[in-house]
């Protein structure tokens, strides 16, 4: 529905698809190519451009900087200028490049490495589902706090349910309540997160938005100062 409503209304398709490996549930990655090829030769000339990048998966873990972009439907003068635009920069990112070649060519069978790549990618990869499930858990027994079930990526967006008087009290300090909430956490626990003002949340909700790359044991600790605080800014508000 989306490739159809972009197509109707002449809109350029950007899809961000960094998070491909990181699926915990049984639902199967589709490209929006694949989408855009299953719909017919109508489509063989719908412009979008899909991004894919080493920060994320299983190999840069949001550190590691690199990544790619596939331009497809453009006419050849538009890729013309886009090659221009990317060959202007005056140093390579080397490092980066590299970190690509070994995403989109991984050990294969056969090969002096393909053991150890495989068993690191497979830890990796559990570690993070089982640190979606964990996360997901403890979130939902705390009260005043919900979230559904973390089912890719490497991030969690609770909602919060804040009583008026932390509300008035967000808005005395000239902030959003979310944002309020975020900097008494930090200030008290240490803990970092994004507010969901951000993100474009749904009027009169609040959330925050945190990750689950940290190591098992950080996390639980994180989640146990975090249940702690939140029932404490919920007596002090209450």
């Amino acid at each position: 529905e989306l490739v159809k409503l972009c197509r109707t209304e002449g809109i350029i398709l950007l899809a961000d698809e960094v998070y491909q490996e990181n699926c915990y549930v049984e639902k199967p990655f589709v490209s929006v190519k694949k989408v855009v090829r299953d719909l017919g030769s109508d489509y063989a000339n719908f412009e979008f451009v899909s991004f894919h990048s080493t920060s994320k998966g299983l190999i840069g873990e949001c550190g590691r900087r690199g990544g790619y972009m596939e331009v497809c439907g453009f006419q050849p003068e538009v890729k013309s200028q886009l090659a221009k635009l990317v060959s202007s920069g005056l140093c390579s990112n080397l490092d980066g490049q590299v970190m690509t070649q070994l995403m989109t060519t991984p050990p294969k069978p056969g090969d002096e490495s393909y053991e150890s790549f495989q068993q690191e990618t497979n830890e990796i990869f559990n570690s993070l589902k089982r640190k979606s499930k964990i996360l997901h858990e403890r979130l939902n027994v705390i009260p005043g706090i919900t979230c559904q079930r973390l089912e890719g990526a490497m991030y969690a967006f609770p909602k919060i349910h804040l009583p008026d008087k932390a509300i008035q009290a967000a808005m005395n300090a000239h902030q959003s309540p979310d944002t309020f909430y975020s900097l008494e956490l930090l200030h008290k626990t240490g803990i970092c997160t994004v507010p969901g003002s951000g993100f474009g949340q749904e009027s009169g909700t609040f959330h925050i938005r945190m990750t689950f790359i940290p190591s098992e044991e950080k996390l639980v600790k994180a989640l146990d100062d975090l249940e702690n605080f939140h029932m404490e800014f919920m007596k002090k508000y209450s």
